[in-house]
């Protein structure tokens, strides 16, 4: 066997198969025609420890900006600091209510088939809690990427790192690949930031900074990087607000900003297990994302329904295998 590539392209062939197949080849062809690819994030993929595939992309220049959610933004830190603290669930299917209570009662929350420790969370907390004091008291702001970032070079912090080359925050930072995490609020270290507002151990909501402020830093981003030949390639995983967020750039700027000869995103992908339903955003077909001038009707499109834990490695090996010299 020749490699990766040449296994899914000799064997993907139809169906879903086929698709992921035909997505990694037009994918291939927008990087090596000068393109750059952003990447969305939703579920927990950080949790599968997508790392493993991810992090390598980014450093072989594949993956030039990121959008996502806050859970897959703290749960890559999480593996990092204590991945070997994880509890893996084998029997996860089979779980009546009380044994969920008595993961709870041991300081365990279960994500499918694992389970983070909350020790591993009170972790970050408390480092987070000083940069996030000292911001407010400067007036300083700061995304929350930018935060956890800062917080995971504390040095107490960087003697725990496991695996660290498995860890896609830690190559995002290095290669200087921009993070965007709309609806951070919805996620551990985003709860801990309203509570402590609540408590006054932070003066201000203002020190991180808010979605409509993170929408500007991606406006400028993408005005900066959009070649009209050929364009940016968008890669969604899931759906939810860390595709939702970042898609909407193109009509805002040229409707809302009325700057009408924006590219449109030159190559699109989405992989998820929902299905095409009334209203499901999540499921929405790509040609819907013509109507609403997010991509045209000559933009690459592919849907591939299925698992992301398996074809997101896939894709990504795809890309990495026909990168290598």
């Amino acid at each position: 066997m020749d490699g990766l590539s040449a296994f899914i392209d000799r064997h993907f062939l139809h169906f879903n198969a086929g698709r992921l197949a035909a997505a990694a080849r037009a994918g291939e062809a927008h990087l090596k025609a000068g393109g750059r690819l952003f990447l969305t994030l939703a579920g927990a993929m950080s949790t599968a420890r997508i790392g493993r595939s991810l992090a390598p992309a980014i450093r072989a220049g594949l993956i030039h900006g990121i959008s996502c959610t806050g859970a897959n933004l703290e749960e890559d830190a999480y593996r990092l600091i204590g991945g070997d603290r994880f509890e893996d669930i084998p029997d996860w299917t089979t779980l009546q209510a009380d044994q969920e209570a008595a993961l709870q009662a041991r300081g365990l929350n279960r994500v499918t088939d694992t389970s983070i420790p909350d020790e591993v969370m009170l972790a970050l907390e408390e480092p987070l809690l000083w940069r996030w004091q000292a911001a407010a008291l400067s007036g300083r702001s700061a995304t929350p990427a930018e935060f956890l970032l800062d917080t995971l070079a504390e040095p107490s912090l960087v003697a725990r790192y496991q695996n660290p080359a498995d860890s896609w925050l830690l190559a995002a930072r290095d290669c200087q690949v921009p993070i965007w995490t709309p609806g951070w609020e919805d996620s551990t270290t985003g709860n801990a930031f309203s509570a402590a507002v609540m408590r006054g151990d932070v003066s201000t909501h203002a020190c991180v900074e808010t979605g409509t402020s993170q929408m500007n830093r991606l406006v400028r981003w993408y005005l900066e990087h959009c070649d009209p030949e050929p364009g940016i390639g968008f890669i969604q995983v899931g759906g939810g607000i860390a595709g939702d967020f970042p898609i909407c750039v193109v009509p805002l700027i040229a409707k809302e900003l009325q700057m009408p000869d924006v590219p449109a995103w030159g190559y699109f992908c989405q992989i998820t297990d929902a299905q095409p339903s009334y209203g499901g955003y999540s499921g929405a077909p790509p040609n819907e994302k013509i109507a609403w001038a997010k991509l045209t009707p000559d933009t690459p499109r592919y849907s591939i329904h299925s698992d992301a834990t398996i074809v997101l490695p896939l894709l990504l090996g795809y890309l990495l295998d026909r990168a290598a010299p």
